[in-house]
Formats: structure tokens, sequence, C-alpha cells
């Protein structure tokens, strides 16, 4: 089914200690484009981000906002500085040895001395963090998917009622283009008539071979036999699974060419205004298929 690259998802997950809010949206671009707007303490997963993005998309400039909340409380913990305490009895055997006094520092007494111990808050933790993001991401991801999908079947039913309108105009430019060549050919019939009124006969044959030489250059049956192909293409392409984005954009420019090669060869009133019609409508087409994966 053909996706749209404007997209948006939103996810909220709460653990423990930490809630996360995380918002994706996406516009149009050539190529995956992922850019991680989140506080300092995320970004160290913002690989791990971008790789969860590329498996929902395959074009598109993705724009990802991480908001987070601190929901518990965590105990500060007690530390104690051991350094400190071998330095502290050190010091005292020292002064003791120095001194020639006996005692000795006790244990009460050492942890007595300023410095011992202290209160730290507790580290963050980063895999309660890593859960609690990558929970709220996949939330966001299956609405930023779901969208992607709604909006793309919308743009392919208008693109393939936009294709059902250009084959209409193919179709009536294949019904004229068997005209043009009798038009001609009595037009032409008629003006040299009138020119060799009272003067000589017409020459069949040299009208035959003028006729025949501007069927060959008139002929357009090669672009039109291309551009049904092209538009069956077209179809299939709307109804194929994956991204094809840029497949239809390719298939654009040739449906244009094919096009453009039958206004300049028809030399036909009625034909140049079917083709005119028809690039308007193609170029509607054309301009929808930017929104495309």
């Amino acid at each position: 089914m053909v996706k749209s690259m404007t997209g948006f998802g939103r996810g909220i997950a709460q653990g423990e200690r930490y809630k996360m809010t995380v918002e994706i949206k996406s516009v149009n671009n050539r190529y995956l484009e992922v850019a991680l707007h989140a506080p300092r303490l995320i970004l160290f997963l913002e690989s791990a981000v971008k790789t969860q993005i590329a498996r929902y998309a395959e074009r598109g400039k993705v724009d990802v906002y991480v908001q987070l909340e601190t929901v518990g409380e965590a105990l500060p913990q007690l530390k104690t500085d051991k350094a400190l305490a071998v330095a502290y009895v050190e010091a005292a055997a020292e002064i003791a040895e120095a001194t020639g006094m006996a005692d000795k520092l006790t244990l009460a007494q050492l942890l007595q001395l300023p410095g011992m111990f202290s209160m730290e808050k507790p580290e963050d933790d980063l895999e309660a963090i890593e859960d609690v993001l990558m929970s709220a991401l996949s939330q966001a991801l299956q609405g930023f998917a779901d969208m992607r999908a709604l909006e793309g079947e919308r743009l392919a039913n208008d693109l393939l009622g936009r294709r059902a309108t250009v084959c209409g105009y193919v179709e009536q430019i294949e019904q004229l283009s068997e005209q043009v060549v009798r038009d001609y050919q009595a037009k032409l019939t008629a003006r040299i008539a009138e020119l060799l009124v009272g003067t000589a006969q017409l020459d069949e044959s040299r009208l035959a071979n003028e006729v025949a030489y501007f069927a060959d250059r008139a002929c357009i049956n090669e672009e039109l036999v291309r551009l049904h192909s092209h538009l069956q293409q077209l179809a299939d392409l709307l109804q194929s699974d994956g991204a094809c984005g840029r497949k239809l954009d390719f298939l654009m420019q040739e449906l244009n060419r094919e096009v453009n090669t039958i206004g300049s060869k028809a030399n036909y009133l009625a034909i140049s205004t079917l083709v005119i019609d028809a690039k308007s409508e193609l170029e509607k087409i054309r301009e929808q298929i930017q929104n495309i994966e």
C-alpha cells in the first residue's frame, strides 16, 4: 500500500522513576533524515531511535521530540570515603610513632572524623530510561505508521482518479489521430484544386506522396502505445506495497515526454487541446507524487 511521507504520532510511557512523552512528525524529503530533539541525558539513545524510525520509514524528514519527567523520588545514598579513612589511620599511626604514644585510632573514633560520610544523589538509571523511551517511541511509531498509511491510501485514490482522467484524454487523442490524415488530405486536395482551377490536372501521385509524408510525420502510434504502458505502470505502482515515490517520479517524466511529443507531432487543434488538458492533469499528479514515500 502506498504511504505518505507526512505523518504524526505520539506516545507516553511511565516507569517507577521516569515518564517519557515522544512525538514524531515527518514531512517530504528526498531521503530519510531523522533528527532527535531530546534532553542531553537521552542523546546516548539517538542511534537506537534512528534504527527504530528506519523500520517504519524509507523517505522523509522525521523529527522526534522527547520530553523527560522524573516522577519518583529515589532515596539519597550514604557514601563512605574509604580512601580518607585509610589516610586517617596512617596519619594516626605516624603521630603515635613520632610521639611514642601507644594509643591507636579506634573504629568508633574514625567514624566520627569529618568527611567520612556523605549523602549523594542517586545516579540516573540509564537502563530504566531506555526502557521507558522505547515504550513511548513504540506507541508513537504505531500512530505515525497508521497516519502515513491512511494518508497514502487517500493519495492513491486521488491519483488513480486523475490517472483515469488522463486515460480518457489519451483515448480521445487515439480516436482523433485516425482522423488527422484524412482531414489533411481533404484540405490539401481542396486547396490544390482551388489553385489549379482552369490550368492543369491534379497530380494524384504527387498528392499521395505528400499525404504519405505528412502521415509519417504526424504518426503518434508509438507514443500512444508507450503512454498506455506508462499509465498501466502508474496504476500498478499505486496499488503496490513498499516505497514507490522515486519510481513514480521517474514515470511522470516519461509520461510528460510522450504527451509533449504527441503535441508537437499531431499538428491538429483538437489533439493539441487534449494534450494541454492531459499535461495539466499530469502536473497535478506530479505534485501529489511528491508526498508519496
